[in-house]
């Protein structure tokens, strides 16, 4: 196969997936290219996009490589989606999300602790939404679930990986931004409350 013809099948795979596709699943579609060659290919696409000032281009996130529209647009991509599909949060979804993204793994207790409130609800809605997962459980009386973010948490924020979480502050933002900009968003420094050291 030729490097052209591989290089125009990852677009079409990246244009037509609405998640972050890995080496591994774009290398399962494309059998004779091996990774070195996707990712020169992927490399050619995104020079490509640059040199002709495309209003996208494509992003690593989440473990995988996504096109996304060029921030400078969001303006007029939010008059087009103004009953936005995005999901939106309370700001206690928003507390318990950033309370796991900075502590995790963390349990229901202990997340209770930092908030003062119950969290049952919250945690279970944010699992139904895909954001967190239960990554264990924690080895005290009663065994209780160890609550960690998912991948689809990242590829929500757009973050590549954990290492890229932002300052507090800018989680809010993040936040906010990730939802449209319609929601306001108080997160409290909750996170370096009974901090281990």
């Amino acid at each position: 196969m030729e490097a052209e013809q591989v290089k125009q099948i990852i677009e079409a795979l990246l244009f037509a997936s609405d998640r972050p596709l890995t080496i591994a699943q774009i290398k399962e579609v494309l059998e004779e290219a091996d990774s070195q060659v996707i990712k020169s290919q992927i490399a050619r696409l995104r020079n490509v996009y640059a040199e002709t000032g495309r209003s996208f281009n494509i992003t690593e996130i989440a473990g995988g490589y996504q096109i996304f529209t060029d921030p400078k647009y969001a303006p007029w991509l939010s008059k087009l989606y103004r009953k936005s599909c995005a999901e939106r949060f309370s700001g206690p979804s928003l507390e318990t999300l950033a309370i796991i993204a900075y502590r995790q793994p963390i349990t229901r207790q202990e997340v209770e602790d930092i908030r003062g409130v119950n969290v049952e609800g919250v945690l279970k809605a944010l699992l139904e939404k895909s954001l967190l997962r239960i990554s264990g459980r924690k080895a005290i009386v009663g065994r209780p679930f160890l609550y960690s973010t998912s991948r689809q948490f990242l590829e929500f924020f757009g973050l590549q990986s954990l290492d890229n979480l932002p300052g507090l502050e800018e989680f809010g933002e993040l936040a906010t931004q990730a939802q449209g900009g319609k929601q306001d968003v108080r997160i409290k420094d909750a996170t370096q409350e009974n901090r281990p050291d």
